[in-house]
């Protein structure tokens, strides 16, 4: 009954029930990534359901929305923003124009080297760096590195000055693209092969299949940002930061619609969780609507939480 009425309420546009009152316009972001998807679907319904808002996403990307706001104080609410990519992001808040409301992703986006939980099941060593230089085999003697033209291909490379795989027996691979990178853990995972290459979370692979961070040292800012760079004179080896994944509001906004900037300050996921939905997503050919229906059947006591008094109270049906 519990799907029923939500699988109901999305396929109705999830409109503003008849009786809402306090609450008017307002627009979120729609980024061009799964998990963000579902991050608006699910604020969507509870600010439309539980709050009587009118909500109109606006289809964007983390730069895009954040120019948006810097010359139109528009949209209202930008989500899933992994402001370690968006230098324009500390300015807007700095500048008054943003105002921070959350961590979306509660332990931020992951990204690193990672092998197969069933290779470090059978040989504890292959979750260190050090024990996979010293023994290739143990991941096939390959790396599966990022595409051409993304930022995690700038770092891999650079790092791999520092250690020089190829020396060590390490082949590495350069992926044509993210979907190919995707493809190779899963054919590991079907032959219960090696497999060693960079990935992040939340994705639907990682809720698919159990992998390990691979532990190549601290994280050395200054030796990240040189990383990065293509014009880096001494690379060295450093791990992936955990990246800041934020939910912002404009600062106008928070002053119109102070319940719905509380609203979205407590909306918040786990890396598991998310990588859990996307999952589920993917093997049903899912939208980020029905994925978000998926989230809101099945932790009703945790975004029940997330709900004023009243709120809560107009979702009662929903959370019997």
């Amino acid at each position: 009954m519990k799907r029923l009425l939500l699988t109901s309420a999305f396929a109705m546009g999830l409109a503003a029930p008849a009786w809402a009152e306090g609450c008017g316009d307002v627009t979120i972001t729609q980024m061009d990534w799964a998990s963000a998807n579902v991050v608006t679907s699910v604020a969507k319904f509870l600010m439309e359901q539980g709050y009587g808002c009118t909500v109109t996403t606006v289809p964007s990307s983390t730069p895009t929305a954040l120019t948006s706001v810097a010359e139109t104080g528009t949209p209202d609410i930008l989500t899933e923003l992994w402001v370690n990519t968006a230098p324009a992001y500390a300015k807007l808040v700095a500048d008054g124009k943003l105002v921070e409301l959350a961590d979306v992703l509660s332990d931020g986006g992951i990204e690193g080297w990672w092998v197969p939980q069933y290779v470090v099941d059978a040989h504890p060593e292959a979750a260190t760096l050090d024990g996979i230089l010293a023994n290739p085999d143990l991941v096939g003697r390959r790396f599966d590195n990022c595409p051409d033209g993304w930022g995690c291909r700038t770092v891999n490379d650079n790092m791999n000055r520092a250690i020089d795989m190829e020396s060590k027996g390490i082949e590495v691979f350069n992926h044509g693209s993210g979907e190919t990178l995707a493809t190779a853990i899963a054919a590991a995972y079907a032959d219960q092969k090696p497999w060693f290459g960079f990935y992040w979370a939340p994705t639907a692979v990682l809720g698919k299949y159990p992998m390990v961070l691979v532990d190549i040292g601290v994280h050395d800012a200054e030796t990240h940002t040189c990383n990065g760079s293509n014009d880096c004179a001494e690379p060295g080896v450093s791990a992936y930061p955990s990246a800041a994944v934020k939910t912002a509001a404009t600062a106008d906004f928070q002053q119109r619609e102070p319940a719905i900037a509380e609203l979205m300050s407590n909306i918040s996921f786990t890396n598991d969780q998310m990588n859990g939905v996307l999952a589920w997503m993917e093997d049903n050919n899912a939208s980020a609507e029905e994925g978000a229906v998926y989230f809101l059947t099945n932790n009703k006591d945790q975004w029940s939480d997330w709900l004023n008094d009243d709120a809560r109270s107009k979702l009662s049906a929903i959370l019997k």
